[in-house]
């Protein structure tokens, strides 16, 4: 099963997730994850593209169009799930740190 691989999410992926709430293709992805991330994560086409077929071959994604070279994906409801579990993980991280931060 595909969660069982993607179990944590890297930075990048959870902003490539993020991003992909919304169709966008490769170059609208790596714009949007800088945006996201206010600069802080930079995402290049070589880990994007690895990822992105990561992704839909795990079901997490799907393409939604072919326009010559660009191609637009979806995160699925698969991916959305994840995307939801390591929002959940990462927050509960946080809570629990609080205590220990001030």
């Amino acid at each position: 099963m595909a969660r069982k691989q993607f179990q944590t999410l890297s930075e990048p992926m959870y902003y490539i997730l993020l991003a992909l709430t919304n169709e966008c293709c490769g170059v609208d992805i790596m714009k949007k994850v800088e945006s996201i991330s206010r600069g802080r994560v930079l995402v290049g086409p070589g880990t994007l593209y690895t990822l992105l077929g990561k992704f839909e071959s795990s079901g997490l994604i799907r393409e939604t169009a072919v326009d010559g070279r660009k191609r637009s994906y979806i995160i699925t409801e698969e991916g959305y799930e994840a995307l939801r579990q390591e929002y959940t993980r990462l927050k509960s991280m946080v809570d629990e740190g609080m205590e220990y931060m001030r």
